[in-house]
């Protein structure tokens, strides 16, 4: 199963965390992973292209770990951030609706700042 969290801090979402391998196919063959992976990249990709923003990504193919934390934003691109991690989000909860038993997703809270 894939766990995926979204983490926020006063309404406001500060990362992103997924690990875990659906099962639902072979390697190469799963599209439970594969959208969930085009999910990432593309939040991750729209971050850095479109906003300027890099965050530095913590990857363990071998356990299915992506995670990262959102450094700290003002303005435009503080707010455009939100957004495409909200993005992320309905897509995590989608890909959980679809497939149930290959996917949990969470918004989680943090108590204390990345």
């Amino acid at each position: 199963m894939i766990t995926a969290i979204l983490y926020r801090r006063n309404g406001q979402y500060t990362g992103y965390r997924s690990e875990g391998h659906s099962g639902y196919a072979e390697a190469g063959s799963d599209i439970i992973c594969a959208g969930l992976s085009i999910l990432e990249s593309t939040c991750v990709n729209a971050l850095e292209s479109l906003l300027d923003v890099r965050v530095p990504l913590k990857v363990k193919e071998e356990t299915g770990l992506l995670c990262f934390d959102l450094p700290a934003l003002e303005g435009e691109k503080a707010s455009g951030a939100q957004l495409l991690m909200g993005a992320l989000g309905q897509g995590c909860s989608d890909l959980q609706e679809a497939y149930p038993g290959y996917v949990k997703f969470e918004i989680r809270e943090r108590r204390k700042s990345p």
